[in-house]
């Protein structure tokens, strides 16, 4: 696979917590219409179309009919991904490298403003057995933090120290809809949502979108001198009710980094990989990304935030941009994440760049704590 998708250019918006002056068409289009600027083409260079988003987060079935105009998808093959944005972008990739499109515009978005985004995650569960207990992302997050920090002995202050170090990065990221410091007493002394986890252990919801374009190793020169290239992929789907799954241990993602580290003969992650931006729905569940993905063993995610591995000047770095817990936008959050690997690599991250980036990972994930998993492995030239 090595040079054979490339991510030539990817435009961003600001991360608010209420963009209430922009229709979702006006937020889309201004990633697109920016991405289109920076590289110098028109919608006549784009050959398809893919999109993320929600039903629910848009207020509307079929959503990504609302957006075809400010997509420029009209009258072009375009189809939607109701998930994740790092499996959008899979699905872009794969229309690359089927040989039938040689440039694919890939686009994620969501105004989580308008919606009651804990009433929108509680319909993610089971109707008959789980849904009229209340679960939401918050509720399942503390069970599974509970079940994780009780078995191997984690901590509450070392989970803590998650949101101090990605709260930090956030302030060198224009991107970034939370910039500001927070302190260990601060985040400790949050008030108690879900046993172990604080309000601080949780990011806000944001609005905002993220748009780039993909295109092949013909044409990816014509676009950049500095494209960044798709060398490893995997996906893995974990069990749907919580009560299947190993809460402990996040599985699915162990498969899936397992396969995609093969494909991009990543031998050992730590030191092979120049930086990481990982989907952490909350504090500890960063400290359970890093067994999951192979930066420590299983057990040690709390010992290696200690380490200082994961700082922005460690041995490997993981969200310099912020994270998650910085900008949190539902469906949009692993395109960011690739987005911002691919601003590392090609050099232009600004204040939050990691000299001499080569070689960077993106996870996205679907569902609540990890049931689907998206490991995506990038190279610069």
């Amino acid at each position: 696979m090595d040079k054979e998708v490339a991510i030539v250019g990817c435009t961003q918006t600001k991360y608010e917590a209420d963009k209430i002056d922009l229709t979702i068409s006006e937020l889309v289009f201004e990633v697109v219409k920016k991405l289109h600027n920076d590289l110098g083409i028109t919608n006549d260079d784009v050959g398809c179309v893919i999109s993320g988003s929600n039903d629910f987060n848009d207020g509307r079935t079929i959503a990504n009919m609302a957006i075809q105009d400010a997509v420029g998808s009209v009258r072009k093959s375009e189809s939607r991904v109701s998930g994740d944005g790092a499996f959008a972008y899979v699905y872009g990739a794969m229309r690359i490298l089927s040989g039938e499109y040689d440039t694919v515009l890939v686009v994620s978005h969501s105004k989580c403003s308008e919606g009651d985004q804990f009433l929108i995650n509680n319909s993610i569960f089971d109707p008959y057995y789980q849904r009229h207990l209340g679960l939401d992302q918050i509720s399942s997050a503390g069970l599974m933090a509970n079940m994780y920090m009780s078995k191997y002995g984690v901590s509450e202050e070392q989970a803590a120290k998650v949101v101090v170090k990605n709260r930090k990065n956030a302030i060198n990221n224009p991107h970034a809809h939370l910039q500001k410091e927070v302190s260990m007493d601060e985040v400790l002394s949050s008030p108690m949502l879900a046993y172990p986890l604080k309000e601080l252990d949780f990011p806000p919801y944001s609005d905002g979108a993220v748009a780039m374009l993909l295109t092949n190793k013909e044409k990816a020169k014509r676009f950049t001198n500095t494209p960044v290239w798709l060398k490893g992929y995997a996906s893995c789907t974990d069990a749907y009710y919580l009560g299947h799954r190993t809460m402990t241990d996040l599985i699915g993602l162990e498969f899936a980094a397992k396969e995609a580290y093969k494909m991009a003969k990543i031998k050992d992650p730590v030191r092979d990989l120049d930086v990481a931006e990982v989907f952490e729905a909350f504090s500890t569940h960063e400290l359970m990304i890093y067994e999951a993905l192979d930066f420590c063993d299983k057990g040690e995610g709390g010992k290696f935030i200690d380490s200082g591995e994961t700082n922005i000047n460690g041995t490997i770095p993981v969200n310099p941009s912020g994270g998650v817990l910085s900008s949190n936008v539902a469906m949009a959050n692993g395109l960011i994440r690739v987005a911002e690997i691919t601003s590392q690599l090609m050099g232009a991250a600004e204040d939050h760049q990691i000299p001499n980036a080569k070689t960077g990972l993106a996870y996205g994930m679907n569902g609540i704590c990890s049931q689907g998993n998206c490991v995506l492995i990038f190279g610069g030239e």
